[in-house]
C-alpha cells in the first residue's frame, strides 16, 4: 500500500471512531457533530485536537444532557485534499447520521463540501476555511462561514501597512484556492489605497517547507513589504527562514495576513517580535475569553485556543441553542429548519460577544489589529499581542451588495 493510499484508508476510517461499525444511517434522537480537519498536516495545532476539544466544550457549556438532548462528537481528517474530506463527509452523512459538520479548514475542501450539504439537507460550519468566495460567488444556502475570511484580513492588515507606508507589495502564495483567494484580496486593498504590487510567488500546497528560492523572488522584487498569503506550519517556516535570510534586516517588512497566537508561539518572539496581524479572538481580550481559553486548556493544556478553535466554539454553541429550540426531531429532519432559527437568533458566546449571522452566509463580529510584543514585553508564557486597533462588526467584513452571493436579494 502506499504512502497517500494508506493515508486515505486513515481519512475513511476516522469517521468511524466513535461510532459501530454498522453501516446503516442513524435513526436515533442523538445530535451527532463531525469535526472535519487537520489531525496529522501542517494546521494540526491551528486546526486538529483542539477544534474537537472546542465543540466538546460547547456541549458542556449548554448542560444539554441535563436537558435531555444527547450530542455525539466525531472527528475526521481531510488530509488536506478534497477527494479524502468528500469521502468521510459522505459516509457520515450517508451511514453515520452526522447532523452538522463544522471546521473545515481548508477552503477547497469546505467549498466542496457545501455542495453536498446542501444536496443531503445538513449543515457546514466552516470555521476554519478563510476564501470569501464562500460568502460571495460561491455561497451556499446550508453552509455559514463563521470566524474569519480573506477579504477581513486584507482590510485589516493589507490596509493598515499601506497607510503607514508600505505601498509595494510582493505575495507569496500557498498554490490552492485559499491562497489564491487572500492573494486576490490583498492586491484589490493595495491598489485601491494607492500601492501596488510587484509580483507573487506560488508554492506548491501541501508539502513545501524551504521556502528559500520564493523569498529570494520576494527580495529581489525590492518591495517594501512581503505579505504572506499562507497559514499555520507554512507561515511559520516562512517566517522563520525570512529572518535567517534578513529581509528585515535589509529593509522589507514581512505582513502575517491569516495568523494564529499558536503561530506566534511557533516562531518565538524574538523572531516574530513587531509583526501587525489581525485575529477576531484573543484569550486575553475579557474577562469572557479569558473564561473561554481556561475552559478549553483543561482539554488541550500544551496548546492555547487560537480564534479558529474559538470559531468552532462559537458555531457549535450558536447550533446547539438553534437545536434545542426546534427540538431534536426536526433538526435530524431538516438542516434547513435549523440554519433558519439560526440566521433569525442573535449570536452571544464567550469567544466573540454579541453578533449576528448574514443572509449571504457570513458571521459577524468585531475584529482586531494586534502587534506582536517583544520578549521584554512579554509577562510569561502566551501573552504575546498588544492590541492596537479594534474593527468594528460593519467595518470589518465585506459590504453584503458587493460580495456577489446568489442568495442575496437585491
Amino acid at each position: 500500500m502506499t504512502d497517500i493510499s494508506r493515508r486515505g484508508a486513515m481519512a475513511a476510517g476516522a469517521g468511524l471512531l466513535a461510532l459501530p461499525a454498522s453501516a446503516q444511517p442513524a435513526r436515533d434522537s442523538t445530535i451527532r457533530i463531525g469535526v472535519l480537519a487537520d489531525f496529522s498536516g501542517p494546521y494540526r495545532d491551528t486546526s486538529g485536537p483542539t477544534s474537537v476539544a472546542a465543540v466538546q466544550q460547547a456541549v458542556e457549556d449548554l448542560g444539554l444532557a441535563q436537558r435531555g438532548i444527547n450530542v455525539e462528537v466525531i472527528q475526521g481528517d481531510h488530509l488536506n485534499r478534497p477527494d479524502a474530506a468528500l469521502a468521510v463527509a459522505r459516509q457520515w452523512l450517508d451511514q453515520r447520521g452526522v447532523d452538522m459538520i463544522c471546521e473545515v479548514n481548508n477552503s477547497a475542501i469546505a467549498l466542496a463540501v457545501a455542495n453536498l450539504v446542501r444536496e443531503k439537507d445538513r449543515i457546514q460550519l466552516a470555521s476554519g476555511a478563510a476564501s470569501s468566495a464562500l460568502t460571495g460567488a460561491q455561497c451556499s444556502s446550508h453552509t455559514i462561514q463563521w470566524t474569519y475570511d480573506t477579504w477581513m484580513f486584507a482590510n485589516v492588515v493589507g490596509g493598515a501597512s499601506v497607510r503607514a507606508g508600505g505601498d509595494t507589495w510582493f505575495m507569496l502564495t500557498a498554490d490552492y484556492a485559499f491562497g489564491h483567494q487572500l492573494e486576490r484580496d490583498v492586491t484589490g486593498f493595495v491598489q485601491r489605497a494607492g500601492g501596488r504590487v510587484l509580483g507573487a510567488a506560488r508554492f506548491p500546497f501541501p508539502g513545501t517547507t524551504d521556502f528559500s528560492s520564493f523569498l529570494l523572488q520576494a527580495q529581489a522584487s525590492r518591495a517594501k513589504v512581503v505579505g504572506l498569503a499562507t497559514a499555520a506550519q507554512d507561515t511559520v517556516n516562512a517566517i522563520k527562514q525570512a529572518h535567517e535570510f534578513g529581509l528585515t534586516r535589509r529593509g522589507q517588512q514581512l505582513a502575517g495576513l491569516v495568523m494564529f497566537i499558536t503561530d506566534i508561539h511557533a516562531i518565538g518572539l524574538e523572531t516574530s517580535q513587531g509583526l501587525l496581524m489581525s485575529e477576531v479572538f484573543y484569550h486575553d481580550l475579557n474577562d469572557r475569553t479569558r473564561g473561554l481559553a481556561r475552559r478549553i486548556l483543561r482539554r488541550t493544556p500544551t496548546n492555547m485556543p487560537n480564534q479558529e478553535h474559538a470559531g468552532t466554539y462559537s458555531c457549535a454553541i450558536h447550533y446547539l441553542k438553534a437545536v434545542a429550540e426546534v427540538g431534536v426531531a426536526r433538526a435530524k429532519q431538516s438542516g434547513g429548519a435549523v440554519l433558519e432559527v439560526m440566521r433569525r437568533m442573535p449570536t452571544d458566546d464567550d469567544a466573540f460577544g454579541p453578533g449576528r449571522v448574514r443572509e449571504d452566509g457570513r458571521k459577524m463580529h468585531p475584529a482586531y489589529l494586534f502587534q506582536v510584543k517583544s520578549p521584554a514585553e512579554s509577562r510569561g508564557p502566551w501573552d504575546y499581542y498588544t492590541l492596537r486597533a479594534t474593527v468594528g462588526t460593519e467595518e470589518a467584513w465585506r459590504p453584503l451588495a458587493e460580495g456577489g452571493c446568489p442568495l442575496v436579494r437585491g
